[in-house]
């Protein structure tokens, strides 16, 4: 038989905070948290951002918790707020911001423990080249590990849309992997000593 303590605590602290329990709130978002402000991170690619977007969800949550229909479906609902939280601050950024990007010098690859660092480094890259709602279904399902059909109930778009989603990202991931690898051999071929 399935245990059902987790699901019936948090509906009982759903209910709590409902009616006002500030520290019933706390204990609900506390273990949160740090997912939030991972996610956010991850497809905000801007640490003070990622912040003020999970702060956002929380208040939202707040506000809008005696609207939630479903307590045992907090979680999902509060990843849910943190991404439409998100993607209003990016959308927000894009309007008022002027960015400058300094390119990298780039290396030629060398096969040691530091490959691994310089593997991880080309993956954000190419999840940064990516459209706020594509790096939100991958950041969703692959860094934070949710099922597709969570993924899409979080971040309100049909089930086919964010295997969609998935699936042009990781192309255009690969596509931005690729050329990257194209391009190093170019530079270590080209002349650095």
């Amino acid at each position: 038989m399935r245990d059902l303590g987790p699901i019936v605590d948090q509906r009982g602290l759903v209910e709590q905070a409902r009616k006002g329990d500030h520290d019933a709130f706390t204990e609900l978002v506390g273990g949160s948290i740090a997912r939030l402000d991972t996610a956010a991170r991850l497809i905000l690619r801007d640490r003070e951002l990622a912040r003020d977007a999970v702060q956002e969800a929380l208040i939202h949550a707040w506000q809008r918790l005696p609207g939630l229909r479903e307590p045992e479906r907090f979680d999902a609902w509060l990843h849910r707020l943190l991404v439409n939280a998100a993607l209003d601050l990016d959308r927000r950024r894009r309007r008022h911001v002027i960015e400058v990007e300094i390119q990298p010098i780039h290396v030629p690859a060398v096969s040691d423990a530091t490959s691994a660092h310089a593997d991880r480094a080309q993956l954000d890259e190419a999840l940064a080249h990516l459209d706020p709602g594509h790096r939100a279904v991958v950041v969703l399902h692959y860094y934070l590990g949710m099922p597709l059909p969570e993924v899409a109930n979080a971040v309100g778009i049909p089930l086919g849309t964010a295997k969609s989603r998935l699936h042009y990202a990781l192309a255009a991931m690969r596509g931005a992997l690729f050329a990257n690898a194209s391009a190093a051999p170019a530079l270590s071929e080209g002349g650095l000593a």
